[in-house]
C-alpha cells in the first residue's frame, strides 16, 4: 500500500493570487473611473472671520 501526498497548498496559493489580483484590478478600476468624473467646484469662496478674542497667547 502506497501513501499519496496531496499537494493542495499550491492550488490554494494560486487561488489566493488570483483573488488578490481581481481585488486590486477592481480597486484601480474604481479609482480610474472616479478620476474621469468631473465634479463641480464650489463657485462661492468660503470665508469665515474669527474674532481676536478667541486667541490666547501661550508663552
Amino acid at each position: 500500500m502506497q501513501f499519496t501526498r496531496n499537494t493542495s497548498s499550491s492550488k490554494k496559493a494560486v487561488s489566493l493570487i488570483i483573488k488578490l489580483g481581481l481585488v486590486l484590478l477592481l480597486f484601480f478600476g474604481t479609482v480610474f473611473l472616479l478620476s474621469k468624473i468631473d465634479f463641480p467646484v464650489p463657485k462661492k469662496e468660503i470665508e469665515k472671520i474669527i474674532p481676536n478674542e478667541n486667541f490666547k497667547i501661550v508663552k
